[in-house]
């Protein structure tokens, strides 16, 4: 079916390219499925990988500890309970169970309808407070493990995209970050909710009052570089001729950086683990397309980056689309970020200038601290971008790109191809 629906704050929906009969989406009635995307944002996936369907395996596999639980919570939900002894789960932390209408950000609230339709009770979820609330001062025994005072505020705090985004730098409107870790997500702040079922994307509750996050996550990123190194990475004499640095990630930039840019034709897909966006597909699968005799493991190496790369130009088209903006330069963070290489291929493929974080690793840690200081008064949240420096930036290489141009589309059209192949391979046998 071909469907893109959109809701904007009001709940209103727009749908467009209806192809047959009743609408509905992965087995979602138009009635159940207008329900959830008009209060949540979003649906719960069929894969299994958000909270609500956690919840809901523990509730039926295993129903005494199900009985038994007081309040299911998310980790850093959790820690805050051990910190503090109190329990609450913050409006971000909470937006994937998909149960709170997240229409009017002053008052973010769980849904009646949407607790009835999940079968969950409301008794086991926690209540809810902003990101830059205080939760509450250190338990005694804490502060004594932890050698701090007694007095010490602890802020409710935020998951890790949210987080990303304010360590980027890229904390104000339409100003866009793209994290490169074992996942990947292109992401940027914006004033408005709005929904794109088709393609998995959402404006969810940021860590910023008032604000909304784009939110989608790309399912495998350097997790593809990690099976590369432990699964498919038998050095040849002629690159071990050339130097091993001891780390094989830095030896995958070495060894890309001295290949031509498209891998002599060679294409990845980096669906190890399905994918979530731009296509919602558990059972999409990796592939290398188009080796020959000439291709190289030095080829294949360097495939693995511009696949990633491909990936993440995909998905900025329907961003961009999401946002009416072009994004434009975009901060990219997370351990992929310290790759000069993978910086300049994703410049390369996505034709927009790349603004390499120092310390990308570390964002998760920075954007921590920045919401606890705007929450305790020391900055505002428009002063972040003056205290993340930039490393390098790179700029999208014309001669590069009339390469990639060619090879993305392919990309695109390899899933398109293998899409009803990688389900009779993957999809459970009944």
């Amino acid at each position: 079916m071909n469907a893109i629906i959109w809701m904007d704050a009001r709940g209103a929906p727009y749908v467009k390219d209806i192809v047959g009969g009743a609408l509905k989406i992965e087995g979602y009635a138009i009635d159940k499925l207008l329900t959830w995307i008009r209060r949540t944002g979003g649906i719960p996936g069929h894969a299994g990988k958000d909270p609500i369907a956690h919840i809901l395996f523990i509730k039926h596999v295993f129903p005494d500890i199900y009985q038994q639980t007081y309040k299911f919570l998310e980790p850093k939900d959790y820690i805050n309970l051990c910190l503090t002894g109190k329990i609450y789960a913050s409006y971000d932390s909470i937006a994937l169970h998909w149960l709170v209408d997240i229409r009017d950000l002053q008052r973010v609230r769980y849904d009646d309808r949407l607790i009835e339709l999940s079968g969950i009770d409301r008794q086991k979820l926690p209540d809810l407070k902003r990101a830059v609330d205080i939760l509450g001062t250190l338990r005694p025994d804490v502060a004594s493990e932890l050698g701090l005072s007694e007095n010490t505020q602890v802020v409710m705090g935020t998951p890790d995209v949210h987080s990303a985004a304010l360590g980027s730098g890229a904390a104000c409107d339409f100003e866009a970050h793209l994290y490169i870790g074992t996942s990947s997500w292109l992401a940027c702040h914006v004033p408005f909710k709005k929904t794109d079922v088709v393609h998995n994307i959402a404006s969810l509750p940021s860590a910023i009052p008032l604000k909304y996050l784009v939110s989608n996550e790309q399912q495998s990123a350097g997790a593809c570089l990690t099976y590369l190194r432990d699964n498919l990475h038998f050095p040849s004499p002629d690159l071990l001729a050339a130097g091993s640095s001891g780390d094989a990630y830095q030896d995958f930039d070495r060894i890309a950086e001295g290949i031509s840019p498209g891998s002599h034709g060679l294409i990845f897909t980096p669906w190890l683990n399905g994918e979530r966006t731009p296509v919602d597909d558990r059972f999409a699968r990796g592939v290398f397309f188009n080796q020959s005799l000439r291709s190289t493991q030095a080829h294949f190496i360097r495939a693995v980056f511009e696949g990633v790369a491909y990936n993440a130009r995909w998905l900025l088209g329907y961003v961009e689309k999401f946002t009416g903006r072009r994004l434009d330069p975009i901060n990219m963070v997370g351990g992929g970020a310290v790759s000069d290489v993978w910086c300049q291929i994703h410049a390369d493929v996505l034709g927009r200038t790349i603004r390499q974080v120092e310390d990308p690793i570390l964002v998760n840690t920075r954007g921590a601290a920045f919401l606890a200081s705007a929450a305790l008064g020391y900055i505002s949240f428009d002063e972040i971008s003056e205290h993340v420096p930039i490393k390098a930036s790179y700029q999208p290489n014309p001669e590069n790109q009339q390469i990639y141009e060619p090879l993305y589309h392919e990309f695109v059209n390899l899933y398109g191809l293998g899409r009803k192949m990688f389900a009779r391979l993957n999809a459970p046998r009944r």
